[in-house]
């Protein structure tokens, strides 16, 4: 089942476990938001919508905040001893797609806890050196 949403003037199409950079949206890190602007629900029997599906979701864990590349402005006027440098950066926001729900449900799954860093083994080869 895939899903086509809208959001930041964008649309982007879905499925779970997607993982996706949109515009800066609301939300702390780690958190279930819900995108709730679905232009079609597609699987068997897709369902579009006019202009939204109605009662459709697609439920999204915030995974983090960031910023974009940045994008440098030049503009120059020859002979005219005139130039400007402007430069930007978009805020990002990166986001997991869990699930999509149809029907006015409620999210179902979680957000998923954070991996954790796998300890370091010295091996006897590592002791030798150090000896």
């Amino acid at each position: 089942m895939f899903a086509v949403i809208k959001t930041g003037g964008r649309q982007y199409r879905v499925v779970p476990d997607d993982v996706l950079e949109i515009g800066k949206i609301a939300g702390d890190v780690g958190t279930i938001i819900q995108l709730g602007e679905v232009l079609v629900l597609g699987g068997d029997t897709p369902v579009l919508g006019l202009p939204t599906v109605a009662g459709a979701t697609v439920a999204a864990e915030v995974l983090q905040h960031k910023r974009g590349p940045k994008v440098i402005s030049f503009k120059k006027r020859r002979r005219k001893n005139s130039k400007r440098k402007r430069g930007y950066r978009d805020e990002i926001t990166v986001l997991r797609i869990t699930e999509i729900l149809a029907d006015g449900k409620a999210p179902s799954i979680g957000p998923r806890p954070p991996r954790e860093k796998k300890p370091v083994v010295e091996t006897p080869a590592d002791a030798e050196d150090v000896a």
